[in-house]
């Protein structure tokens, strides 16, 4: 399923915080395993300055030992894995490995923060341009909250997957049930019912009362049929949550603490997803919000997804 994955990866011990759950997923699905560095000046470094050849070639020396020895931490565990060091920009770097056919990158595993150290915001600039531009799946690590144990010893003990009834949001569930199946998980699938909205500048009549409540109990119905037979489908340990909310991003995320979930595996997109942006609602919310590992299934590729006014500008 993920037969390539891409590790970005600077040097740094928070960036470190992935190779846990890159041993995780790659032995799940047997995948080949890239640890990518870019090696670029320093910041604040003055460009139209030339760089000293030996300082330079000992960088190179440095960063390529950094990452032979990784790569071969990750072989002894069994994971087939080789190393890649780059010149430029990391997050340009990044993109472009990725976006090239010919490497076939299924997946993209990095961490919230890495060098430039943590910081107010829950993802980094860097890790912000690779998820929005990349245009594959990606797993996002939060480097505030490290893995205990060693690299080969992470399992995932509860994997939450919000359904909307919607088979792009379906899409997610063969990959979330043999992560299961292979780590011995439990799978919490979850479907949130949306009270209808009737604007009004007036407290709604009991008329319009009545309608809402008859909408969201018919919705909950619904639901509950199609959370059912989702169940009979699949062969692990399966649980389900059926919830009323005005919210649905914030019950998603106040579940996530609820049930002492482990792994959120989403699709980029539900039933009223369109081509404009890469993310939908809810994925935004969590890769903005979220405080758990995150694992995107990405629908579209780069061709479907509309450029924006920046990008055609650049």
């Amino acid at each position: 399923m993920f037969e390539h994955i891409l590790v970005p990866l600077d040097g740094s011990p928070l960036a470190e915080c992935v190779l846990p759950h890159t041993v995780a997923i790659a032995q799940a699905f047997g995948s080949q395993v890239t640890l990518l560095q870019a090696l670029e000046r320093g910041p604040g470094a003055d460009r139209a300055r030339s760089v000293d050849p030996l300082g330079w070639h000992l960088r190179r020396v440095e960063t390529e030992a950094y990452l032979d020895g990784l790569a071969a931490r990750l072989r002894k565990l069994g994971v087939s894995t080789q190393s890649r060091l780059l010149e430029g920009q990391a997050a340009e770097q990044v993109i472009e490995f990725a976006r090239q056919r010919q490497h076939g990158v299924g997946l993209i595993i990095l961490s919230s923060h890495g060098r430039s150290g943590l910081s107010e915001w829950n993802i980094s600039s860097v890790g912000q341009k690779i998820i929005l531009r990349a245009h594959v799946p990606v797993m996002i690590v939060r480097a505030y909250e490290p893995c205990a144990g060693n690299v080969g010893s992470l399992r995932y003990g509860r994997l939450l997957v919000p359904l909307d009834g919607s088979q792009r949001a379906e899409c997610v569930l063969p990959l979330a049930t043999a992560l299961a199946r292979f780590h011995g998980s439990q799978l919490l699938l979850a479907h949130l019912v949306c009270r209808p909205e009737i604007p009004r500048r007036v407290p709604l009549t009991q008329e319009e009362t009545e309608l809402v409540s008859e909408l969201t109990e018919r919705n909950r119905l619904v639901a509950s049929s199609y959370l059912e037979q989702i169940r009979s489908q699949l062969s692990v340990d399966v649980e389900s949550r059926l919830l009323v909310s005005d919210d649905i991003a914030a019950t998603l995320h106040d579940l996530v603490e609820q049930e002492d979930v482990t792994l959120v595996v989403l699709g980029a997109h539900g039933y009223s997803g369109k081509t404009k942006w890469p993310y939908g609602s809810v994925a935004l919310s969590f890769i903005v919000y979220g405080t758990t590992p995150l694992l995107i299934v990405q629908d579209l590729c780069q061709e479907e997804v509309e450029r924006t006014r920046a990008e055609v500008a650049a």
